[in-house]
């Protein structure tokens, strides 16, 4: 016990590398946290601050890092695009009617060099072949589509 009293730097120096090691492992975030807080507590006694001082430093630098840290570190990392597979990355997407579209009968739409079978999402529309018409759902092999309105001069 008295070789860790006469260094508490090597100690708090050893548990955060100990910690860091452990993170590895576990990969939360919550160990490099708490080894963030004893690196804190290393600085304290390279000071020469008391031994309670010492921990007092490292739990309030290690709830720190848990409350604004960590959470700022977690979203970052688990943030990004939105990755849309198959053909709900059409949803949105613009295409040609290539064969006039009825709520009675299927017409046909090229969208990203596809041809798709298309009903109008309104039943009571008809649209002309050449119109431009945005996908709002698909079903099966049937993209559901609503006509684009057009600026005309």
């Amino acid at each position: 016990m008295d070789w860790i009293r006469d260094h508490l730097w090597e100690t708090w120096l050893a548990l955060s590398i100990a910690l860091g090691v452990a993170e590895m492992f576990s990969l939360d975030l919550i160990l490099a946290m708490l080894a963030a807080g004893a690196v804190i507590g290393m600085v304290a006694a390279l000071v020469g601050l008391p031994f309670v001082a010492q921990i007092l430093a490292a739990l309030v630098a290690s709830v720190a890092m848990l409350a604004f840290v960590r959470p700022a570190f977690v979203k970052k990392l688990h943030g990004g695009p939105e990755l849309s597979l198959g053909h709900g990355k059409l949803v949105g997407t613009r295409g040609m009617v290539t064969e006039e579209i009825t709520g009675l009968a299927p017409g046909r739409i090229k969208v990203g060099g596809e041809i798709w079978t298309a009903l109008p999402y309104d039943e009571n529309l008809r649209i002309a072949p050449g119109e431009t018409v945005e996908i709002l759902q698909i079903k099966g092999a049937t993209a559901y589509v609503h006509p684009v309105a057009t600026l005309e001069s």
